[in-house]
């Protein structure tokens, strides 16, 4: 008898991987795992950066994308076409703030492209900013 092969998540628009809610580090990883091409060394190197950053980050999967928080939710990214976008959910109060509005009062974005230069130590420097601050509720 043959182990019956388990199916890739299906991508959604932009290649957003479709992966079900779930809390834990088992859901992020599926969807590190599910991510295409690049994107899966950007998504990997931010897990490794919020978790050395944050270590008691707590981890889920909410709406298609992976969350991070301790009190409550201060970071997640999710795949577009052309670059994977990270949400800091209290941007506002980061000091610099990330680069790009957002629709959302507190919220800012930073857009990781293919062939950016991401400067580490400013990225480092916001999530740990983030991981301080109170987030959206988990």
């Amino acid at each position: 008898m043959t182990a019956k092969k388990q199916a890739r998540p299906k991508l959604l628009s932009g290649g957003n991987p479709q992966i079900p809610k779930g809390d834990g580090n088992g859901p992020v990883q599926d969807y590190l795992d599910a991510m295409p091409g690049w994107k899966r060394d950007v998504g990997r190197r931010l897990d490794d950066l919020v978790v050395s950053t944050v270590p008691d980050v707590n981890k889920a999967v909410r709406w298609n994308q992976p969350f991070y928080g301790l009190d409550g939710w201060f970071l997640s990214f999710r795949c577009y076409t052309d670059y994977v976008q990270v949400q800091f959910l209290t941007g506002t109060s980061l000091d610099p703030m990330p680069p790009k509005d957002s629709k959302h009062a507190d919220m800012r974005y930073l857009d990781i492209r293919e062939d950016d230069e991401v400067d580490e130590g400013q990225l480092r420097s916001w999530i740990e900013q983030a991981g301080k601050l109170p987030g959206e509720p988990l």
